[in-house]
């Protein structure tokens, strides 16, 4: 393996890193939206591995050589026939774990950024989000965690990623609503069937073109009935007390709701002046036995950050 160059590296370097909600409806793996919500990693190469953690669910993020940001750097660094030096890593989340806000896509993202910054790989943006997007196995989130802002993504068959930007309108507004519970990604992903009808699958085409209209020319005409889904979220109701009730919910200034990712969150679309909706669906959450708090009131956008 080629060794590194260290006389090339600063002491220090931070890279910070949006969270992400995925689908926002109809948009199956496709469609991603960077929240004001970080993930942030100060990191220096060292004699040996140290991590140290700090924020919100540091208890469940590990501090030892299995931790996912230290391994996607090593498998960034492998897949260049490169070594690794050890590294003095801290990292301070405030991305909740477990409840569809892009925490793994954050991670390793962060994990690739730091590869890249160490090994003095020289890539560009596309490459982080290539590389990114064959860890994660889709698209969607880390698009949104590379190039912030509302990201629209596919994937060629021999595995490139194409992504491209769009601005969140001014008149609209999102939050995200975070229940009490953890859902995992795997549970959430194994209740959804192999296949689907055309009927389906054309019902998620109109509606997922429609949200990307509306989006695109801030017309909240096309709400509620382009955030309507079905692929993902009648499959994962059961999963998420009140889902059903939240995603049927109206009311002025509403655009409508989505499960952020594979759940459990909720996100909000409303107009602005109208954050107040968001109160309603806490109320369902709060009927079905869920507290809740709102981890975000916006989107980033910006991508991560390399300082």
């Amino acid at each position: 393996m080629a060794e590194l160059d260290n006389d090339r590296l600063s002491p220090v370097h931070i890279v910070r890193v949006p969270a992400s909600s995925a689908n926002l409806g109809p948009g199956f793996d496709a469609l991603g939206i960077a929240l004001n919500v970080f993930l942030e990693c100060r990191f220096a190469p060292a004699n040996k591995l140290g991590i140290r953690v700090r924020g919100r669910d540091a208890a469940f993020i590990s501090t030892r050589e299995d931790n996912l940001i230290w391994q996607t750097a090593l498998a960034v660094a492998a897949r260049a026939h490169m070594a690794l030096p050890a590294i003095d890593l801290e990292i301070v989340n405030d991305i909740p774990l477990g409840k569809g806000l892009g925490s793994s896509a954050a991670a390793l993202t962060a994990g690739v950024v730091m590869a890249e910054k160490l090994l003095g790989l020289g890539w560009k943006v596309g490459r982080i989000l290539d590389e990114a997007a064959r860890l994660e196995g889709h698209p969607d989130n880390v698009a949104a965690c590379v190039l912030g802002s509302i990201a629209v993504s596919a994937v060629e068959p021999g595995g490139l990623t194409r992504s491209i930007r769009m601005e969140m309108p001014d008149r609209f507004q999102i939050a995200v609503v975070v229940p009490n519970y953890q859902l995992p990604t795997k549970e959430a992903r194994a209740v959804l069937p192999e296949t689907y009808s055309r009927a389906d699958v054309t019902f998620n085409i109109q509606r997922a073109t429609l949200l990307i209209a509306a989006l695109a020319n801030g017309d909240p005409s096309g709400f509620p009935t382009a955030l309507d889904d079905r692929m993902h979220q009648p499959f994962r109701a059961p999963l998420v007390p009140g889902l059903a009730e939240i995603l049927r919910l109206r009311a002025p200034g509403l655009l409508g709701c989505a499960l952020s990712g594979a759940g459990p969150s909720v996100l909000v679309f409303h107009e602005k002046g109208y954050a107040h909706v968001v109160d309603l669906v806490r109320q369902v959450f709060a009927m079905n036995g869920c507290t809740t708090e709102v981890v975000s009131s916006g989107i980033s956008t910006k991508g991560y950050e390399l300082i």
